[in-house]
Formats: structure tokens, sequence, C-alpha cells
């Protein structure tokens, strides 16, 4: 894996290290479990968003796949 250097100030390095440190991580994987749970919600409120803003078109193509999904799991 190649490796590089990033620019953060010397307060934020002692922090990601120190919560790396306890919870038993590298400042790298503490890094990279923090970037993969702000990268789920942002996809998660997207898909909220989108839920949210779902027209009647929409609801009424699910109620119409949700009877004909109904129906087949009564056979």
């Amino acid at each position: 894996m190649a490796t590089t250097t990033i620019k953060v100030p010397v307060e934020l390095r002692d922090r990601i290290n120190k919560d790396a440190h306890e919870r038993g991580l590298s400042a790298a994987g503490l890094l990279e479990n923090l970037l993969d749970a702000y990268e789920r919600r942002r996809r998660l409120e997207a898909f909220g968003r989108a839920f949210r803003d779902a027209d009647a078109g929409y609801w009424d193509e699910f109620r119409s796949w949700d009877v004909a999904l109904g129906d087949a799991l009564d056979e």
C-alpha cells in the first residue's frame, strides 16, 4: 500500500492519534472508519430525501407491487 503525507494542524494530528490509540487502530484505520461512516450517513440521507420527495406516481406503483407480491405470498 502506498502512503502519503497530509498536512494537518498539530492539534488535529494529536486528536487523531489519541482517538486511534484508544480504539486500538492506526491513524489511517481511524480515518478510514470515520470516512466510511460519513459516506454511509450521506447515502442514507440521500435515500431519505428521495423517499420523502417521491411523487404520487411512485406510491401508486409501490402499492401495485405490494398487492401483487402479497398475492404471491398467499399462494
